[in-house]
């Protein structure tokens, strides 16, 4: 299944047009502030999926019931853009244990790359609610190759992936390589095009060099 955010009216519009906007995009601070402001309502949208049970908490003057999730939750982000994205999850699911996935496209002479994985630090996953974050959906082979590592740590009750933008191709390519899997996306929008260099368009850039400066 998959949500896309931004097809509703919403103030998450308003975020998602600043994470584009060339002009709010000068300012890493505001663009890191979005990442994470974004992390906050999908962390809200994917808090109705979970398990319920009813509590009860003691107030001053008595006992109030109150539905309360079940689920344990795990999120994981993709390094290094998916930090901010993380932390706004994190601000929500201020109770979930944290993994985190080195991936990066390794560039050769001719422009051309691949995707190269390097390290995972995850607790078990075992029955646990997944959120796997990275804001740009490209060509979906990082996700691909993130979900492939993360399942090494163990069997989840259920993966959320989360991206900011994606790109019609890369979640075809997500749905493709992953059919049959236990997971739901949850896009903030959805472009039509990858340009020659996988870039998403109109996308917004590169999302860790926006938020971090530029690497070598």
């Amino acid at each position: 299944m998959v949500h896309t955010i931004g097809d509703n009216n919403s103030l998450f519009n308003q975020f998602i047009a600043e994470i584009r906007d060339v002009n709010v995009q000068n300012d890493p601070l505001r663009f890191r502030r979005n990442l994470e402001r974004v992390g906050e309502i999908f962390a809200y949208e994917i808090s109705k999926t979970f398990n319920y049970s009813e509590k009860d908490v003691q107030t001053p003057l008595g006992t109030a019931k109150i539905n309360l999730p079940e689920d344990e939750i795990v999120v994981a982000s993709i390094l290094r853009a998916g930090l901010p994205l993380h932390n706004g999850l994190l601000n929500y699911f201020d109770r979930s244990e944290n993994a985190f996935i080195s991936a990066y496209r390794n560039f050769n002479e001719d422009g051309e790359f691949e995707i190269k994985f390097e390290y995972i630090a995850s607790p078990s996953i075992d029955g646990k609610v997944v959120i796997l974050a990275d804001p740009m959906l490209a060509t979906g082979s990082s996700m691909e190759l993130a979900y492939k590592a993360i399942l090494t740590k163990g069997t989840p009750k259920h993966v959320h992936i989360v991206s900011i933008l994606a790109s019609k191709e890369g979640v075809e390519l997500v749905k493709e390589k992953l059919a049959g899997e236990n997971i739901t996306l949850w896009m903030g929008a959805i472009d039509a095009e990858l340009n020659s260099k996988s870039y998403i368009v109109p996308g917004c850039g590169d999302a860790g060099d926006l938020a971090f400066g530029s690497k070598l």
